[in-house]
C-alpha cells in the first residue's frame, strides 16, 4: 500500500493518539463566563511563553490577526503592511471590511522584508486629509524566510519613534525561534527574543505545532480586553469549542 506524505502545507497534519485522548478527557466549561479551565489553562500558557500579560484563543489566524488589527486601529485608520504579506493579501480584506481600516502595503524584497525608507514614507503626517497611521504589522516567518532579528528591531524601532504600534503574523513564529536558537540553542528564549520587540503577537497552533486547529492573540491586559470585545460581536462568538483546546495545549507543552 503506497503511504501518501501530503506537503500541500503544514495545516493538513492529523491528530496523534495522545490529542484524540486528551479531547476526549478534556475538562471544558463555558468560555463566556470565563470558566472553561482548559482555554484559560491555553491562554496562560501561551502568554507565558511570549512574554505578554494576557492572550486571546481564537479558533483561527485570520479572526486573531484581524482582532489584532482592530484593537490596535480605530476606523479611518492604517496600517501599513507588505504587499504579500498574509494579513494583507489572504484573510479577505476583513480589517478594510469589517473595521474602516485602511492598509498601506508596500513593496517586499524575496526575504519579505520591507525597506525601512519606505515604512518611514508611508507614515502619513498629521492631517486631515490623511488616514492616522497607527500601526506596522510584520510576518515572521514569511513564505519559509525568517526574518533577521536586526531587521525586525530596526523596523519596530522606527515605527515605535513615529507613535506607531508594532504587530507580529506569527503563524509560525515557533519555526522561526527554532531557526534563531540553532542545533544547540533554547527556542523559547529565541521566541522571547522575536516576540520581546511587539506589542501584540498572533501565534497558530496549527501550523508547525500539529494542532488540529485555533490560534492566540497576545498582548497587554488592554490590548486583550479590546480584543475580547472585538472577538463577542455578532458572528465571532466562540464560546465554546472543547475537543480542540486541549491538542493546542498539548502542541504547546514544548
Amino acid at each position: 500500500m503506497t503511504r501518501i506524505v501530503d506537503l500541500r502545507s503544514d495545516t493538513v497534519t492529523r491528530p496523534t493518539p495522545g490529542m484524540r485522548q486528551a479531547m476526549l478527557h478534556a475538562e471544558v466549561g463555558d468560555d463566556v463566563f470565563g470558566d472553561d479551565p482548559t482555554v484559560n489553562a491555553l491562554q496562560e500558557r501561551i502568554a507565558a511563553l511570549t512574554g505578554k500579560e494576557a492572550a486571546l484563543f481564537m479558533p483561527t489566524g485570520t479572526q486573531s490577526n484581524l482582532c489584532g488589527l482592530l484593537a490596535h486601529c480605530q476606523r479611518g485608520e492604517e496600517y501599513i503592511v507588505g504587499q504579500l504579506a498574509h494579513t494583507y493579501r489572504y484573510e479577505g480584506g476583513g480589517a478594510a471590511v469589517l473595521g474602516s481600516i485602511q492598509p498601506q502595503p508596500l513593496v517586499q524584497d524575496a526575504q519579505g522584508r520591507m525597506a525601512l525608507p519606505d515604512i518611514a514614507a508611508a507614515i502619513k503626517p498629521d492631517d486631515a486629509h490623511f488616514a492616522r497611521t497607527r500601526l506596522l504589522c510584520l510576518e515572521n516567518t514569511w513564505n519559509g524566510h525568517v526574518m533577521p532579528h536586526d531587521y525586525v528591531t530596526s523596523a519596530a524601532s522606527l515605527a515605535r519613534a513615529q507613535g506607531l504600534s508594532v504587530h507580529l503574523d506569527g503563524a509560525r513564529v515557533f519555526n522561526a525561534a527554532v531557526a534563531n536558537a540553532g542545533e544547540h540553542g533554547d527556542p523559547l528564549a529565541a521566541l522571547r527574543d522575536i516576540t520581546d520587540v511587539f506589542d501584540s503577537v498572533s501565534v497558530c497552533f496549527s501550523k508547525g505545532l500539529g494542532a488540529p486547529m485555533g490560534s492566540a492573540l497576545c498582548g497587554s491586559k488592554e490590548l486583550i480586553a479590546r480584543a475580547h470585545r472585538i472577538r463577542a460581536r455578532p458572528c465571532w462568538r466562540t464560546s465554546r469549542l472543547p475537543a480542540y483546546w486541549p491538542p493546542a495545549c498539548s502542541a504547546c507543552a514544548l
